[in-house]
């Protein structure tokens, strides 16, 4: 049985690279970084002679790991928005469009402006999808008002 939310992850080409995108730019708190053991790695992920660099941070009550292959060497696969087996992360805001305004002014590139959203559970919200450096998808809501 599901007991609680733990993380989410994503593999990215540099772990520091990455650290600095949402540390920096969009204002998590770095938890930790450090090297595993290639002999855990290769047996917990499957993967002959993974040796891993692992980097977590923590921001809106989630937290992120960000994985680095040291070894074997990376593979760079092509991530569009209608790949099978894409992730996402979402984040709430409360002024969506600042959010953009200051996001954009630090080099992020969207792929719309903030877009209002017109059904579902968020209907009167506003949506906008951008990415890290590595092509994660990253999506921010900001919820209706409550009237």
């Amino acid at each position: 049985m599901i007991t609680a939310f733990h993380h989410i992850s994503f593999t990215v080409l540099d772990a520091d690279r990455s650290v600095t995108f949402y540390r920096d730019t969009l204002g998590m708190n770095l938890l930790s970084v450090s090297e595993r053991d290639p002999t855990f790695s290769e047996k917990v992920t499957g993967v002959e002679g993974a040796h891993l660099k692992i980097a977590y941070l923590e921001g809106g009550g989630v937290k992120l790991e960000l994985i680095q292959y040291l070894s074997p060497p990376r593979m760079r696969q092509e991530v569009i928005a209608h790949t099978v087996g894409l992730t996402h992360i979402c984040f709430l805001v409360d002024d969506i469009a600042k959010m953009y305004r200051e996001l954009n002014g630090k080099g992020v590139a969207f792929r719309s402006e903030p877009v209002a959203i017109q059904t579902g559970g968020m209907k009167g919200g506003y949506t906008v999808l951008f990415s890290d450096p590595d092509g994660n998808a990253i999506e921010l809501i900001q919820p209706p008002k409550q009237t």
